[in-house]
């Protein structure tokens, strides 16, 4: 299990999450991303980035509302192919 963000991190982007993450797993480009992806493979599912989140956007994967189900796969997606998960962003949150 990992830990998803999901659309609330859309163009906030607050790192508040990546400083007590204790794997390093949360990561993006800066002035390229719009949201932080959290690496499934590295993510030990500790919890301690979620309640650091200042837009509720941090959730464990079986807890991700409906609504927002894509960013799982979002956040997979971008640690394997960058453009295709800024592109699923766009798409699902057009700027």
């Amino acid at each position: 299990m990992t830990y998803v963000i999901a659309e609330p991190c859309v163009d906030v982007i607050d790192q508040s999450c990546v400083s007590v993450c204790p794997v390093d797993c949360i990561h993006f480009e800066e002035g390229v991303d719009r949201k932080l992806y959290i690496d499934p493979n590295e993510c030990i599912d500790c919890g301690a980035c979620e309640p650091e989140c200042p837009v509720n956007a941090i959730f464990p994967e079986e807890s991700v509302p409906a609504e927002w189900a894509q960013y799982t796969a979002v956040d997979a997606t971008w640690f394997t192919d960058k453009a295709a998960a800024r592109a699923s962003v766009d798409a699902i949150k057009p700027a």
